[in-house]
């Protein structure tokens, strides 16, 4: 992987937002400690939320504390019992990296603050137009109660030196494993990634996919996973240890495949595997696959609680994510990979430059590569099969 020394360059991007209606929010949030409760089991992503808690103390006197969660359920949960005593202000948590069921939750029981997404000065660089990636969460219109910040794609990992020819399609999968058994397995559903490899085969299994995008009904549920179930049922017996134990996590299949138990891992990060490799976790052969009709995507938010000590500074926490240089910076390999969520045509000169000046690896997927993005199934539909796939498959 070649370096580029564009860090310094998108460093002068970076500007203050001057709108005279946001002066009040960044007079209101000078001082304040955000804390962010977001995931904590990524090195890279923990890095890249420690240096944007530098920049915007730097720029606005705002400072962040990373709460690290195992799971986005805590800290709504917090925000649950907070409520249930009486705490409707000078609430603990500030802002949460949230997806999907989790946001649900929230917006349910009107624990969210806001809207607020489009006061912030840099969502001008973001389509929100009606019905974009944007405004969605798990199909859920997300109404300006949360701001995008990373884009997710759904991806498989492969050791070219061993595989020459990965699984075209979910279907497929079936016919390799048979061919290939005990070198192919999934995390744990009760994990999201595994959670997320069940969503996968679902859509494209499903006899109506459009029936995803709605709420899961009892009748619904039945008819439009009967396919999937057929489909594990002949996968299962050909899986690593037989079907019979799964990996925690992405990180231990990931270890698998460096460790040749395995030939194939999965991703929800495209730069994951590119990463590794960086890192040496995977072997230089490591390459990247996604299913020819393409794989779930989708847009990783943050929200402020109802309740947050410091909204103000967690609304210039999400502007600053939203900045045209932060963007850049954290698409860059060499710092944390994830794709922009912002519209190319919004972007000035200058900031497209940053874009296209940035490295390149022989592991790291393009846009066009990764194909189509399918749409997360509404958020129902995950709890159901998690649920689903434990009461068939464990005893």
């Amino acid at each position: 992987m070649r370096l580029i020394s564009t860090l310094s360059i998108l460093a002068t991007l970076i500007t203050t937002p001057a709108a005279a209606d946001w002066q009040d929010t960044l007079d209101a949030a000078r001082g304040q400690t955000v804390y962010w409760n977001a995931w904590g089991g990524d090195a890279r992503t923990n890095a890249f939320i420690a240096w944007v808690g530098e920049q915007t103390e730097k720029l606005y006197d705002v400072s962040i504390e990373h709460v690290r969660l195992s799971d986005t359920a805590e800290a709504v949960t917090r925000v649950i019992s907070e409520r249930a005593a009486g705490l409707d202000t000078g609430g603990s948590v500030d802002l949460i990296w949230i997806n999907g069921p989790n946001f649900l939750a929230m917006k349910e029981q009107d624990l969210l603050f806001g809207p607020f997404v489009e006061d912030l000065p840099n969502a001008a660089y973001v389509d929100l137009s009606p019905g974009a990636p944007a405004t969605l969460d798990f199909t859920v219109p997300v109404e300006g109660m949360e701001s995008p910040w990373r884009l997710a794609r759904f991806v498989f990992t492969y050791d070219s030196a061993r595989v020459d020819a990965p699984p075209d399609s979910m279907a497929e999968f079936v016919d390799w494993a048979a061919t290939n058994p005990g070198r192919f397995t999934h995390p744990d559903p009760a994990n999201f990634m595994g959670a997320t490899f069940l969503k996968q085969a679902l859509v494209e299994l499903a006899p109506d996919p459009d029936v995803l995008l709605k709420p899961a009904t009892d009748a619904s549920f039945v008819e439009q996973t009967a396919p999937l179930w057929a489909w594990y049922d002949a996968l299962r017996p050909n899986l690593w240890r037989g079907g019979e134990a799964f990996p925690e996590n992405h990180s231990v299949q990931q270890q698998l495949l460096n460790d040749g138990a395995v030939d194939i891992s999965m991703s929800f990060d495209p730069a994951s595997t590119a990463a590794a490799i960086e890192q040496g976790l995977l072997p230089q052969t490591a390459r990247v696959f996604v299913p020819e009709d393409g794989t779930i995507g989708n847009v990783s938010f943050v929200a402020i609680p109802y309740n947050a000590a410091n909204a103000a500074g967690a609304q210039v926490v999400a502007n600053h994510l939203l900045d045209p240089a932060v963007q850049a910076r954290m698409q860059n390999i060499e710092v944390l990979g994830s794709f922009s969520v912002l519209d190319p045509a919004k972007l000035d000169a200058a900031a497209r430059a940053a874009f296209d000046a940035l490295p390149t690896a022989p592991a790291l997927p393009t846009l066009e590569e990764l194909g189509p993005t399918l749409p997360e199934p509404h958020a129902s539909w995950m709890t159901r099969l998690t649920e689903e796939w434990a009461r068939r498959y464990t005893r």
